[in-house]
This record gives C-alpha cells, sequence and structure tokens, in this order.
C-alpha cells in the first residue's frame, strides 16, 4: 500500500502549430536534455514531411499512426503460488499512448542515416503502410499476450 497521496496528472498545454494535445506530448517525449524547440523543430519537419509524401492533413496523419502503433494488450508477470506467470491484461489509455510514443521514438532512433526528423517521418509512414519497427513491436506484444491467454484468470486476483 502506498503512503501519501497520487501525485495529481498534470494539464499540458496544447502545441502552438496544431493545437493537439497528442502532439505535444509527443514533443515532450521526443525532447531530451530540455531542449524543447529543438523536438519541436523534428516533430514538426517530421509531419511536413509526411504529409508532403501522403498529400494529407499532417495532424489526422499522425493521429492514425499513433492509433496503429497503440497496443490493446501487454503481459504483466503476476506471482502466484511461488511461480512467476506473464499474465494479458488490457493497457490503459494513457499508458497505450506512453507506449506508443517510446516505440516510435526507439524506431526511428534505430534507423541509420538520416536525420531524425527523416527518420520519424518514415517511421510514421511504414506503420501507415503496416510495417516498420514500431509496429512490429506491437504485434510482438499482441502476440506474447495472446500466447499467455490460458493465465488470463490470474488477473482477476491484480491490484
Amino acid at each position: 500500500m502506498p503512503r501519501g497521496k497520487r501525485a495529481p496528472k498534470r494539464v499540458i498545454m496544447p502545441d502552438p502549430v496544431y493545437h493537439s494535445e497528442l502532439v505535444a506530448k509527443f514533443v515532450n517525449f521526443v525532447m531530451s536534455d530540455g531542449k524543447k524547440s529543438t523536438a519541436q523543430k523534428i516533430v514538426y519537419e517530421a509531419l511536413e514531411a509526411l504529409s508532403k509524401k501522403r498529400k494529407t492533413d499532417p495532424l489526422k496523419t499522425f493521429e492514425t499512426a499513433i492509433e496503429t502503433i497503440r497496443p490493446q494488450v501487454e503481459v504483466r508477470s503476476r506471482r502466484v503460488g511461488g511461480a512467476n506467470y506473464q499474465v494479458p491484461m488490457p493497457v490503459s489509455g494513457t499508458r497505450q499512448n506512453a507506449l506508443a510514443f517510446r516505440w516510435l521514438t526507439t524506431a526511428a532512433k534505430a534507423r541509420k542515416g538520416k536525420n531524425m526528423q527523416e527518420r520519424l517521418a518514415e517511421e510514421l509512414n511504414d506503420a501507415l503502410e503496416g510495417s516498420g519497427g514500431a509496429l512490429k513491436k506491437r504485434e510482438d506484444v499482441h502476440r506474447m499476450a495472446d500466447a499467455n491467454k490460458a493465465f488470463a484468470h490470474f488477473a482477476r486476483f491484480s491490484r
């Protein structure tokens, strides 16, 4: 049982260009060492490149890409009677976004060659086309949850 109160969720201001909280959250995710303007430049240029490539609205395209990467279920370790089981559990909305952002940035960083804007744009484009590292990660997580469906009945004992 944790002591004290749970920290309140901070309200995030929508980003200045697209007026979207999702984009603002993603900018914060891309940011490193507190360099927000650099992170904004990376994200906005990636979205522009993506919209030029697909000839669509950048915000709608970004939201669709994130929607395809979001996981619905994940496995969590649960200790029952001296044995650890990988129990499939549904993922909450905020965690879905956090995982999608993490997988997207990790997959973009893993790509070789070009600058971060281009790698991010390519990763988003790949997600929309049904390929790419972030989408592969999501499918691995879903496959793992599917393989451990037999232990789903342990989920109800969780907190």
